[in-house]
């Protein structure tokens, strides 16, 4: 189920027009100056910096764009802070909503009203959080990729599970170590659509046609604003 449902979520983010694409440039640098505010420019000794970097490839983020962040990072000044929003999509669909914000009343203003707009609420700390458990994701397009073979490289790079689908495969590390097995594997020639720490949902929710354009719509709102870095959901997609 969750295969399908991480498969479908990142075939939409590729499908995300130029306009959209340069927006996740620029959540993207956000993150990356904060990292490098808090542990320093050089992702050798930095692995946040280093798995962000990561991530900005997996973006398709140019290298120039990447190394301008990471040298404006001293000169922003702005003080961001972390927060994640918890709330219910259409017909009960769990939400987290990760952010990064310098005005934390204007941010849970428009999220507020982005879901009353499409039949959910925003709700209190707590209040889905529990229905989510944090776990390093990395996804690999399944291209006649030998499921033994994948199995046992992934067991030797330190992953703990995995699910082998038709068109994708995720693997399952803790969440802190991601970048690690991420690492070991690539250096076995595996290329990653994603790999990173994520809020993974317990059970997933169906919804009909008018529930599903709707969470549509809500996800599209989310993922446009400029605060919001990462949506979870449990959602299913198939």
């Amino acid at each position: 189920m969750s295969g399908h449902s991480k498969w479908n979520n990142i075939k939409r983010k590729k499908e995300k027009t130029d306009a959209q694409k340069a927006k996740i440039f620029t959540k993207i640098g956000r993150e990356i100056a904060v990292a490098v505010r808090e542990g320093g420019p050089d992702p050798a000794s930095n692995s946040k910096l280093r798995d962000l970097i990561a991530k900005a490839k997996d973006n398709n983020v140019p290298n120039e764009n990447i190394e301008r962040a990471i040298k404006k990072a001293g000169a922003d000044k702005t003080a961001y802070e972390q927060i994640m929003y918890e709330g219910y999509g259409p017909a009960g669909v769990a939400v987290l909503v990760d952010c990064l914000t310098d005005n934390r009343n204007r941010t849970a203003g428009d999220l507020r009203h982005y879901f009353d707009k499409y039949g959910g609420n925003l709700g209190q700390t707590g209040s889905v959080g529990f229905l989510f458990e944090r776990k390093g994701v990395l996804v690999l397009e399944n291209e006649g990729l030998d499921e033994d073979k994948v199995m046992e490289d992934c067991l030797e790079a330190g992953a703990r599970d995995f699910d082998f689908g038709a068109d994708a495969v995720e693997i399952y590390t803790a969440w802190n170590e991601v970048g690690a097995v991420r690492e070991a594997l690539e250096k076995k020639g595996y290329q990653f659509l994603s790999a990173q720490a994520e809020y993974v949902p317990s059970t997933y929710v169906r919804l009909d046609g008018e529930n599903a354009e709707k969470m549509e719509k809500l996800l599209d709102l989310l993922e446009e604003h400029d605060d919001v870095q990462e949506v979870w959901h449990n959602w299913d997609q198939d």
